[in-house]
């Protein structure tokens, strides 16, 4: 990509965790959905077990959001109540994603979740690590980029909230099976990737070595220049996916980054 034609850089704002901190964990694109029931109760378990001090929630974290009064019954009941639960034990913070970038401060506030902005820079470890869903890198793929650039228009997402919840969801409905359609037989290979230029402009700029970012489903690690390393979260299907499923959590502490399974519920003392 020319220099004249890449796109202005954004805002990187910057977390600086807490010297207390031992680890932070990363997830993303889970798309969670009512019928996704052993998917849900594996983020449910991890968010609630896992030994981190903080998740970081990358995006996607629900398949679709109409808006944060839906939190109040159906399933984005469940998932608030999920989120409340566990930023009671831990600390939880949220970055929109290509799916559920409807998700608001007011859902965020009430489940106690910190809002984080595309990109973020986590200071942690001695480390300056930036995150991002993964989707505004995704350059090539013109069309999505216009349809990214109206749904995160405020006043397009002002006019949308406007809509009886009814038929937001069931707008939502039509979109997802369409989505799946598109999907049927085609590999996440295909999907796209993120520009590789673009994304070494961001980790120059932002003084980054190492970029976590999901959105793909592309998992893996891998070197986009010399000197500048990314990450890829996986998804997460337990429920659709073959046998044995995916399902996987990206860990970053003192020792490093590390790739580890979801965590499970304690044994209790009777099943010992």
């Amino acid at each position: 990509m020319a220099e004249e034609q890449a796109p202005p850089l954004p805002v990187f704002w910057e977390f600086a965790a807490p010297a207390a901190w031992t680890a932070v964990d990363f997830i993303s694109d889970l798309h969670l959905a009512d019928d996704m029931p052993r998917t849900f109760e594996a983020c449910a378990n991890h968010l609630l077990h896992t030994s981190a001090d903080a998740v970081f929630i990358l995006g996607d974290l629900f398949d679709v959001w109409v808006g944060d009064d839906s939190r109040h019954t159906g399933f984005e009941a469940r998932g608030a109540a999920m989120l409340s639960q566990a930023a009671s034990q831990r600390s939880l913070a949220f970055m929109a994603g290509n799916r559920d970038f409807a998700i608001g401060t007011e859902m965020l506030k009430e489940c106690g979740v910190m809002a984080l902005p595309d990109p973020t820079v986590l200071l942690a470890f001695g480390q300056r690590v930036l995150l991002s869903h993964g989707d505004a890198l995704c350059l090539s793929d013109t069309d999505y980029q216009r349809f990214r650039a109206m749904v995160r228009n405020p006043q397009w997402q002002t006019q949308m909230l406007a809509r009886p919840l009814a038929e937001r969801r069931a707008l939502a409905k039509q979109v997802r099976h369409a989505s799946e359609q598109r999907r049927v037989g085609v590999s996440p290979v295909d999907w796209g990737d993120i520009d590789t230029a673009a994304a070494v402009r961001w980790m120059h700029e932002a003084n980054t070595p190492v970029l976590v970012h999901g959105h793909t489903h592309q998992p893996g690690s891998e070197p986009l220049a010399p000197g500048f390393l990314r990450h890829v979260l996986t998804d997460w299907d337990l429920d659709h996916a073959a046998a044995p499923g995916r399902a996987e959590v990206m860990r970053l502490s003192r020792t490093g980054f590390a790739r580890i399974a979801p965590a499970a519920p304690h044994p209790t003392a009777s099943a010992q």
